[in-house]
């Protein structure tokens, strides 16, 4: 049973939140008002109850007019990436944490190409955001289109409701920013399936939307040694939350000078740390993940690859929109930050994009069919990079 949007989930921060909510509302457009009762909701998050305790569910009223909230959570191969790949599921697990504890186990989806490589493929590992599944992501970003033409496997961790109601990665959590639950689930996820499938180690990427963004950006951080690129799409700034109140305010607000210490006690921690390559992209009117995120990750992204830019001016460019044609886009600036020829850190700020994948599926919710490519925009990137191999 889906929760209802209008009803605020009953919790210690209801209350406080709902003052949050209700000014943030205020300044919402209509457009933007449905996403934002979805970020109220996920932000706290609501494990199912085990089946003997589960209270007998009640039956809401649905409107006349209204369109079906989820969609069946493992369509069939084709009608998911209509493609000669193979496209499959199947699930992983680890030991949790005491002897006594049942292994934690995660569901996931993978793509891999029909045509033939003389090589090792590379991996793209997509992280799904809020009120998403892993096969709504696949279609909405046609992330499984371009790795048939352009020959990379797709790897898709897939968030259970039995883990949070509305499919939510954690990522404001301090376990979670430390590397434990599910980004330690997923690293070793993403191990085994290069193993059995023969994947690229030095060449594996991680990119997510919103919470997903949030998520692939500390898989990335805590495991530069299996990520060479990160994409994050509408992410939150990273490292200065500890709460679903702090995740709501950095969210609306930024992190303030926050952001810059939290960056800096990452590297002070970590002083081998080598980089993380990253490409940044965001809507200029996004309500949910507001725009001040992106320009707090840029900074932070500056200190994790300090070492690595060698020009300290990002080299700015404009696109214009275009409006007819096959391929519509919004305006659209990026700024670049270069290691010698190589692009190391990318931040794009698209005109009039809300909180959605840039030149995503329509039909699919969080996704907007005007371009740039989001898709194309972040592999582009992510095949300039790879990491040594070890041993």
């Amino acid at each position: 049973m889906h929760a209802n949007p209008f009803k605020p989930p009953r919790h210690p921060m209801a209350k406080s939140l709902s003052s949050l909510w209700l000014k943030s509302l205020r300044r919402m457009g209509k457009a933007q008002q449905a996403q934002g009762r979805k970020l109220f909701l996920s932000l706290v998050p609501q494990v199912a109850a085990s089946p003997a305790r589960r209270a007998k569910p009640v039956k809401l009223a649905k409107p006349k007019a209204a369109k079906a909230l989820r969609k069946p959570a493992a369509p069939p191969a084709r009608a998911v990436s209509g493609l000669p790949g193979n496209w499959q599921k199947a699930y992983f697990s680890v030991p949790a944490a005491g002897q006594l504890a049942p292994a934690r186990r995660m569901a996931y989806w993978l793509y891999l190409p029909a045509t033939a490589s003389p090589v090792p493929r590379p991996l793209v590992v997509m992280l799904h955001g809020c009120q998403q599944t892993a096969t709504d992501f696949a279609l909405s970003t046609r992330m499984n289109q371009l790795a048939e033409r352009k020959g990379f496997a797709v790897l898709y961790p897939h968030q259970s409701a039995a883990a949070d109601t509305h499919r939510c990665w954690h990522w404001y959590q301090r376990a979670t920013q430390d590397g434990q639950g599910d980004v330690r689930l997923i690293a070793e996820m993403m191990g085994h399936v290069q193993t059995r499938h023969g994947l690229d180690p030095t060449r594996t990427y991680v990119a997510g939307l919103s919470a997903g963004a949030g998520l692939a950006n500390i898989l990335a951080l805590r495991h530069p040694d299996r990520v060479a690129a990160v994409g994050l799409h509408s992410a939150p700034v990273f490292g200065t939350t500890d709460s679903p109140m702090s995740a709501y305010r950095a969210m609306q607000h930024g992190a303030g000078a926050a952001h810059s210490e939290a960056a800096l006690s990452f590297t002070a921690a970590q002083p081998a740390f080598a980089g993380m390559p990253a490409i940044l992209i965001h809507g200029a009117r996004d309500a949910v993940v507001r725009r001040i995120n992106m320009t707090q990750l840029t900074e932070q992204f500056r200190v994790f690859n300090a070492a690595a830019i060698t020009r300290p001016e990002p080299v700015v460019r404009r696109y214009p929109p275009r409006s007819a044609g096959r391929h519509p886009r919004h305006a659209y600036e990026s700024a670049t930050y270069y290691a010698g020829r190589k692009p190391q850190l990318v931040s794009c700020e698209i005109e009039h994009l809300g909180h959605a994948w840039s030149g995503g599926d329509a039909s699919v919710d969080f996704s907007a069919p005007e371009g740039p490519d989001a898709t194309l925009m972040m592999w582009t990137f992510f095949a300039h990079h790879r990491r040594p191999a070890v041993g």
